[in-house]
């Protein structure tokens, strides 16, 4: 069962935005998706919540008596959105079960200097444990100093950088009905679809 996490230590990034998406492309594609929070503020248990009946289900964990959690029955794919501050043994544990990792940061300098030492350590794994990694830039904007110096950072990186998702309200809007951008067909979200085709094709490949 292919396991997509989606991590950064630093918070406030786009980690469920980013997670949210990718189980809504999944499960459009006819697959048993589950998307795992591991985050505390249980963002995307909360955006589960709100999923309407008409769209392609997604499930959550599912909790057994002695306290652990599992897949639930039918799942053939997982996404996984980590919690800020995700390091040491937390992140080995998380890695151990990841097939790929998605890191997302947005363009400013704090979030760059943050995430850093984390692209670092992820690489080291990547090496040991055959993880596939890539990049993501959240909420640019393009033509801003912002974005060229995170576009400058992430080119020396050495990791698949998969695009740049622009600074917009419709994710915003989407979340709050507990939609993504694969369970609409309204034209005032096919730019944002375009953004998301290198992603598509790293997932699938």
């Amino acid at each position: 069962m292919p396991v997509i996490v989606v991590a950064n230590p630093k918070g406030g990034v786009g980690k469920s935005t980013l997670a949210t998406n990718i189980a809504g492309y999944l499960a459009s594609r006819g697959h048993g998706v589950m998307l795992g929070d591991a985050d505390r503020q249980q963002s995307a248990r909360t955006w589960l919540g709100l999923r309407p009946g008409h769209v392609p289900a997604i499930s959550s964990w599912e909790a057994l008596g002695d306290g652990t959690v599992r897949p639930p029955k039918g799942t053939t794919h997982a996404v996984i959105d980590t919690p800020a501050g995700l390091h040491g043994k937390r992140l080995d544990e998380v890695m151990k079960h990841a097939d790929k990792v998605i890191v997302p940061l947005q363009p400013s300098i704090f979030d760059i200097h943050a995430t850093h030492d984390f692209i670092g350590q992820l690489q080291q794994k990547k090496r040991s444990d055959g993880v596939a990694v890539a990049l993501v830039g959240m909420r640019t904007r393009e033509g801003t100093i912002a974005t060229d110096q995170l576009r400058s950072f992430l080119g020396h990186e050495h990791l698949p950088i998969l695009g740049f998702l622009r600074d917009t309200q419709n994710y915003v809007h989407l979340a709050a009905h507990g939609l993504t951008l694969f369970d609409v067909g309204a034209a005032r979200f096919e730019r944002d679809r375009e953004q998301w085709q290198p992603i598509i094709a790293w997932l699938d490949a």
